[in-house]
């Protein structure tokens, strides 16, 4: 159930509703708009039409019905799109557009120090880079582990940029969460209940990744595991989908994009690389996301992808980066959207 309360009510009203909603064995959860709060009371939906009982009560206007499964990422209880703070100054959801960049895996102080400064340069605005990875192969490589989220905080600190990581095990997130700015579920992880049970308690954004197979209902459920547990920072990221076509590693859903701006809040990303699996059609897709309405993109750039641990065929050099980023801004500018000021490689 949602419930609507009046104008100008006390904060003493709010919290009066709210211990109320707990009482009848309902989680409350604050939603603060322009002009008025809205109180999404989530739990079994067997006995929710008790909840109508609360239209009674001091500072409420109505009480109305969630229709979608997924209650808090619904554009019901959220009516304006979310904006979540990826770290200090970096907002997504909002009028920027933006770019994260970085390799696929961190494999070196000096390439990912190097791929750090490059994409700053050229206008990224978060750094990604893989610390743990998981393979489809168990005798692929694995990542560095620990030692890669301190190279990947090495890189912070050089540039100034937050960093995007995947966090694998939920025996990790505590780890993970001590080095990342953001931590990210990849789409063999979409639906790992535990673990996204565990992000949802943490105060850190979660980028979420579409699974491979995984329907926008379904994606939207998972993203609800976070939510209800009281993280509200989630992003979500169309990673392409499994189809029967073979030319391209997987296919991008660019139709996910606004089918999700119409379902739910929370902002959504667009990953190119691992959609197509190819470079050369990565600047394509971004500038298609842009179109689509997407808020940002997450990019796979590296200085040598022939030399690259992982996912090489799908990485952009710094310099092919640079120049699609020049070319993103008219896109952006078109679709409404701002980049901040970019350079070359």
């Amino acid at each position: 159930m949602i419930i609507v309360m009046k104008q100008k009510v006390s904060a003493e009203q709010v919290d009066a509703v709210s211990q109320r909603i707990r009482s009848l064995g309902y989680e409350p959860h604050i939603i603060h708009g322009e002009s008025r709060d809205v109180i999404g009371a989530v739990g079994d939906e067997r006995g929710k039409m008790v909840l109508q009982s609360l239209e009674s009560m001091a500072g409420v206007e109505k009480v109305v019905p969630i229709l979608k499964p997924y209650k808090l990422a619904s554009r019901e209880v959220c009516p304006e799109p979310s904006q979540v703070e990826l770290a200090p100054g970096v907002i997504i959801g909002g009028a920027e557009l933006i770019v994260m960049a970085g390799p696929c895996s961190v494999e070196s102080e000096e390439q990912i120090v190097f791929t750090a400064q490059a994409v700053k340069r050229a206008g990224a605005r978060v750094l990604r880079g893989g610390a743990f990875k998981p393979r489809t192969s168990p005798y692929s490589f694995q990542g560095m582990e620990e030692e890669g989220l301190k190279l990947l905080d090495l890189a912070r600190q050089e540039t100034g940029l937050p960093i995007v990581t995947e966090v694998v095990n939920p025996r990790d997130v505590e780890l993970v969460a001590r080095y990342a700015d953001i931590l990210q579920v990849g789409a063999r992880n979409v639906q790992n209940f535990a673990l996204l049970k565990m992000l949802g308690q943490l105060d850190k954004p979660v980028l979420l990744k579409r699974g491979m197979a995984t329907t926008i209902q379904e994606y939207l459920m998972s993203a609800e595991y976070i939510l209800s547990e009281g993280n509200r920072r989630v992003v979500l990221c169309e990673r392409g989908i499994r189809t029967f076509e073979t030319a391209t590693r997987n296919t991008l859903d660019i139709s996910a994009v606004p089918v999700l701006k119409e379902q739910t809040h929370l902002p959504v990303v667009i990953d190119p690389s691992h959609a197509t699996g190819h470079a050369q059609l990565v600047p394509s897709m971004c500038y298609a996301g842009v179109a689509a309405g997407c808020d940002g993109l997450i990019v796979e750039v590296h200085p040598t992808p022939e030399t690259a641990a992982s996912d090489g065929p799908q990485s952009l050099r710094p310099a092919e980066f640079a120049d699609m980023m020049l070319k993103l801004k008219r896109f952006a500018e078109v679709a409404e959207r701002t980049l901040p000021q970019v350079g070359g490689c």
